[in-house]
């Protein structure tokens, strides 16, 4: 999906759109009525599924990592539907997930909800995510690690597909990753940070 050029109203408009979906905290929703209390409150205190599932509750955070991308995908094709735009509300959606207004702007780090992106835009680029993601978290053990790998290769997929203001789009999303893994990044290059099935 290439989208075309839109006036300010209409591209405002979307942006509002997808922001106010992508906003939608479903990490805490899911584990309040889950019985899990506040997600909030545990870990590192982030509402993305990685966090949930520091809950010890499993469904919990998968039915996270499928609401935070279904999110995207369906604010994409919503405002494609009504406006005719998919970029601004991809925008949106992914800040609104990570700088939700309901939560004085303290969000996710957005992986999921990227993908959910690139479900509603490339299924090839899709693909190349979920190939790189399980390749390196099979061979380091570091999520954060797979999914920046995965979050760079996939916006090169959008790229060598020919779409260029989409892959303007995810190149600008996978900046915004890295600066939101800043710390992950930094306990990466220290040896300190927790591999995947790690206790504690």
């Amino acid at each position: 999906m290439e989208p075309g050029t839109a006036t300010p109203l209409a591209a405002l408009a979307s942006l509002i759109l997808g922001y106010g979906l992508g906003s939608i905290p479903f990490g805490l929703l899911i584990t309040r009525f889950g019985g899990a209390g506040d997600v909030r409150t545990i870990g590192s205190g982030n509402i993305g599924a990685t966090n949930v599932l520091r809950t010890g509750k499993k469904g919990l955070a998968a039915a996270t990592l499928l609401c935070d991308a279904l999110k995207g995908t369906f604010a994409v094709l919503l405002s494609v539907a009504l406006l005719g735009l998919a970029i601004p509300a991809a925008l949106g959606a992914f800040l609104g997930h990570l700088f939700p207004v309901w939560l004085r702007f303290r969000g996710g780090k957005g992986i999921a909800t990227f993908v959910g992106l690139l479900l509603a835009f490339s299924w090839a680029a899709l693909l190349t995510f979920a190939v790189v993601w399980i390749g390196m978290a099979a061979i380091t053990r570091y999520s954060s690690l797979a999914a920046l790998c995965a979050t760079v290769c996939s916006t090169i997929a959008i790229y060598v597909a020919d779409l260029p203001m989409v892959a303007a789009l995810f190149g600008l999303l996978t900046l915004i990753s890295f600066v939101m893994h800043r710390e992950n990044i930094s306990r990466l290059l220290a040896g300190t940070e927790s591999k995947i099935g790690a206790k504690g």
